[in-house]
Protein backbone atom coordinates (compact mmCIF):
# COMPACT_ATOMS: atom_id res chain seq x y z
CA UNK A 1 0.00 0.00 0.00
CA UNK A 2 2.79 2.60 0.65
CA UNK A 3 4.23 1.95 -3.11
CA UNK A 4 0.64 2.69 -4.24
CA UNK A 5 0.60 5.91 -2.03
CA UNK A 6 3.87 7.02 -3.17
CA UNK A 7 3.16 6.56 -6.87
CA UNK A 8 -0.29 8.24 -6.04
CA UNK A 9 1.97 11.46 -4.64
CA UNK A 10 4.58 11.49 -7.81
CA UNK A 11 1.85 11.26 -10.08
CA UNK A 12 -0.14 13.65 -8.42
CA UNK A 13 3.08 15.98 -8.08
CA UNK A 14 3.98 15.89 -11.82
CA UNK A 15 0.13 16.46 -12.65
CA UNK A 16 0.55 19.69 -10.48
CA UNK A 17 3.74 21.24 -11.38
CA UNK A 18 3.04 23.69 -14.18
CA UNK A 19 6.46 24.16 -16.40
CA UNK A 20 6.49 27.31 -19.01
CA UNK A 21 7.06 26.36 -22.52
CA UNK A 22 10.45 28.36 -21.74
CA UNK A 23 11.69 26.02 -19.34
CA UNK A 24 10.70 22.43 -20.79
CA UNK A 25 14.18 20.87 -22.87
CA UNK A 26 13.01 21.42 -26.93
CA UNK A 27 15.44 19.06 -28.24
CA UNK A 28 12.47 16.46 -29.24
CA UNK A 29 11.10 13.37 -28.72
CA UNK A 30 14.36 10.86 -29.91
CA UNK A 31 12.69 7.61 -28.66
CA UNK A 32 9.53 8.70 -30.81
CA UNK A 33 11.24 9.24 -33.52
CA UNK A 34 12.88 6.03 -33.43
CA UNK A 35 10.21 4.51 -32.65
CA UNK A 36 7.84 5.60 -36.22
CA UNK A 37 11.27 4.58 -38.16
CA UNK A 38 11.60 1.38 -37.02
CA UNK A 39 8.00 0.56 -36.74
CA UNK A 40 7.74 1.98 -40.51
CA UNK A 41 10.32 0.01 -42.05
CA UNK A 42 8.85 -3.19 -39.84
CA UNK A 43 5.41 -2.33 -42.06
CA UNK A 44 7.40 -1.66 -45.21
CA UNK A 45 9.38 -5.07 -44.75
CA UNK A 46 5.91 -7.00 -44.29
CA UNK A 47 4.11 -5.21 -47.27
CA UNK A 48 6.81 -6.29 -49.13
CA UNK A 49 7.03 -9.99 -47.87
CA UNK A 50 3.12 -10.17 -48.89
CA UNK A 51 2.92 -8.19 -52.18
CA UNK A 52 6.59 -8.83 -53.72
CA UNK A 53 5.52 -10.82 -57.06
CA UNK A 54 2.53 -7.80 -57.48
CA UNK A 55 4.65 -5.16 -56.98
CA UNK A 56 7.49 -6.56 -59.06
CA UNK A 57 4.87 -7.04 -61.82
CA UNK A 58 3.44 -3.46 -61.68
CA UNK A 59 7.02 -1.80 -61.48
CA UNK A 60 7.59 -4.17 -64.53
CA UNK A 61 4.37 -3.04 -66.71
CA UNK A 62 5.21 0.72 -65.45
CA UNK A 63 8.45 1.06 -66.63
CA UNK A 64 7.66 -0.97 -70.32
CA UNK A 65 4.73 1.50 -70.61
CA UNK A 66 7.36 4.66 -70.61
CA UNK A 67 9.86 3.15 -72.27
CA UNK A 68 7.20 2.35 -75.03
Amino acid sequence: MEHLTLAATRLLLILTTHRSRDDRDDRGDVPGWVLITVMTAGLVMVIWGIAKAELGSMLRDALASVHN
